[in-house]
């Protein structure tokens, strides 16, 4: 059996992102979704590490698409969550939820 993986709040952060932006996940796109939505300014070094270690971890799996003319003929590295980086992060999110219970801190659902 394979230990559960234990996510940090910043590898959260970005499998939510990956999430949130589907088929149009990669490193640019990932960084302005952090920025837009988790108020998070990210170094684009930061979050490359950040994902060749969920990668590492299988949590999430890579591609490169055919290069663009936008891009000056360079491909992107689209990313997608694996069902294993699902999983993970569903334990990670219902550790918050039983944490939260009984306390009034999000907009008091959780009293």
């Amino acid at each position: 059996m394979v230990a559960p993986v234990n996510l940090g709040e910043f590898e959260q952060l970005i499998l939510l992102a990956i999430l949130r932006l589907r088929d149009d996940a990669y490193g640019v796109t990932i960084r302005a979704e952090l920025a837009d939505r988790a108020g998070r300014t990210v170094a684009p070094g930061a979050l490359y590490t950040a994902l060749e270690r969920l990668e590492t971890k299988g949590l999430i799996s890579s591609r490169m698409s055919d290069p663009t003319p936008q891009r000056g003929g360079r491909a992107k590295r689209h990313v997608t969550v694996t069902a294993a980086g699902m999983e993970a992060l569903t334990r990670a999110l219902q550790a918050y939820e039983r944490l939260l219970d009984g306390l009034k801190l999000v907009r008091g659902a959780h009293a």
